[in-house]
């Protein structure tokens, strides 16, 4: 929410009867702590709001590419017929071979449907870092249906729609108004929720459903109210997920969760005992890849086994559902994963000794960490994955709302402007100084609270700093004015 029922005037408030009277503490309580809440959710949401809908709409466009895909991409993605049986993925890889014999096989997905191609990726010295060359092969004819530049499981719109939603396509200087963003939204969400929940009410039915029945700016208010409360949940949520890619402060959720034991692990597929590796990167950027390292410098053609058998071992550990396969890299066996991610989730994974199609290791989903499995559930659902369409759609919705959110906050600005005859004029913000009137046992846990948020959080705690900055010489400003107007 933003800009939420901070221009209410105190009378009009106290005309409203209540429904629970409040106990004598608690009302000090909170009539202490609501002109600060305002005040902050003024600026917060007339400054940060501008980004937030930019963020929201981005983010629209980007639930959207799923669907957009399929349609654009149909040749490459689907088969014309689905056959009885499929070639040999080797056989499969030695067409995209043929195709793009410039590339280096780097990892093979097969066809996860039966409608469905199969994917051969490879990496190639002209692309830019993180993308790679993926050739689109029909499993039943190894007929090659086209190659396209891809980045992790993206295909190029939706690629580019995500790096449109997390930089502005503006690379690394981009990426801090998303952060900007995810950083102030939740604070933005939680402040108007304390606001619309404390908020005087003649129906309890005002909490959750639009007044139909106001006019005017409190019709505006209800509306905006209401919405936001529906929206809380997703939009936290979003904010919070939302971090983990950003640079300053997903790096401190990074080294928390690590610390916590919530790192995301990976299989053993060094061929040398004894060795292995573990890691919580798998959300280092919005396009998630399969998790696999595909910068390994690796043969097209493995020796040994090959990759039918290795495919056929993990089937038989019961890896089966939409398979990525790494191929082997020197002293590494194969790493097939699962990467099924629509409820219920596959995503166990085993590494396989090329040589004898032994499982060296394998990893299932159930064993990993709840804090792990936490956040692979919460980036999934940021990126619309979880519950397929129905997913998307509640992004959707979450960004349309975000949008209209912002919309009636200006708005309710814009109509208690206090001389509607002069154009220019704008609503006021709450006056300075709430925070002196806050008791000493809520001042300190409050201050303490935006700290540790400020430091965690570091583009919300710079922020702030700036807000606060030109708030105290506005301030200054206003005194001198009135110290030379009361001298004349």
């Amino acid at each position: 929410m933003s800009l939420d029922d901070l221009t209410d005037a105190p009378e009009r408030d106290a005309a409203i009867p209540t429904t629970t009277p409040a106990t004598g503490g608690a009302t000090r309580g909170w009539a202490a702590l609501r002109p600060l809440l305002l005040r902050v959710h003024f600026y917060a949401g007339l400054l940060i709001a501008p980004v937030l809908f930019l963020a929201a709409a981005t983010g629209l466009l980007y639930a959207g590419s799923w669907q957009a895909e399929r349609i654009l991409y149909s040749h490459e993605l689907t088969v014309d017929r689905v056959g009885e049986s499929s070639v040999p993925l080797s056989t499969q890889v030695k067409a995209a071979q043929a195709a793009e014999p410039q590339g280096k096989v780097v990892g093979v997905w097969p066809a996860p449907e039966p409608d469905a191609t199969t994917r051969v990726v490879m990496e190639e010295p002209a692309l830019a870092e993180g993308q790679t060359r993926t050739v689109f092969v029909d499993p039943y004819t190894a007929e090659v249906r086209g190659q396209l530049t891809t980045t992790g499981d993206a295909l190029p719109l939706r690629a580019w729609l995500s790096e449109f939603h997390s930089s502005l396509q503006l690379g690394e200087f981009g990426r801090n108004y998303s952060e900007l963003a995810a950083s102030w939204l939740w604070v933005v969400t939680l402040g108007g929720l304390a606001l619309w929940i404390g908020r005087r009410r003649t129906r309890a039915a005002q909490l959750v459903v639009p007044d139909r029945r106001a006019t005017g700016r409190r019709k505006t208010l209800s509306w905006h109210g209401s919405i936001g409360l529906w929206a809380a949940v997703g939009l936290v949520g979003l904010s919070a997920t939302g971090l983990t890619w950003s640079k300053y402060a997903g790096e401190n959720i990074g080294q928390l969760q690590d610390r916590l034991g919530g790192a995301t692990p990976s299989v053993t597929a060094t061929l040398t005992p004894g060795t292995g590796a573990t890691g919580g990167g798998e959300h280092a950027g919005h396009v998630m890849p399969d998790g696999t390292e595909m910068s390994m410098p690796m043969p097209g053609t493995a020796p040994g086994i090959g990759i039918d058998k290795a495919v056929a071992a993990a089937r038989a550990a019961g890896v089966t559902e939409s398979l990525r396969v790494t191929l082997p890299a020197h002293g590494k066996g194969y790493v097939i994963k699962e990467a099924d991610k629509t409820l219920p989730v596959h995503l166990d994974s085993v590494a396989v000794d090329p040589a004898d199609g032994r499982v060296m290791d394998e990893l299932r989903f159930a064993d990993y960490p709840l804090l792990a499995q936490l956040t692979r559930f919460g980036i999934d659902l940021h990126m619309g994955l979880t519950f397929g369409i129905a997913n998307q759609i509640a992004l959707a919705a979450l960004a349309v709302a975000v949008m209209f959110l912002i919309v009636w906050g200006y708005r309710m600005w814009w109509m208690r402007r206090p001389t509607k005859d002069r154009t220019l004029s704008a609503g006021r913000a709450q006056p300075r100084g709430a925070w002196r009137k806050l008791p000493v046992g809520v001042l300190l846990p409050f201050a303490c609270v935006t700290a540790v948020a400020g430091w965690f959080v570091p583009l919300l705690g710079i922020s702030l700093l700036v807000f606060l900055a030109v708030d105290v010489a506005l301030g200054f400003a206003a005194r001198r004015r009135a110290g030379r107007g009361a001298a004349a």
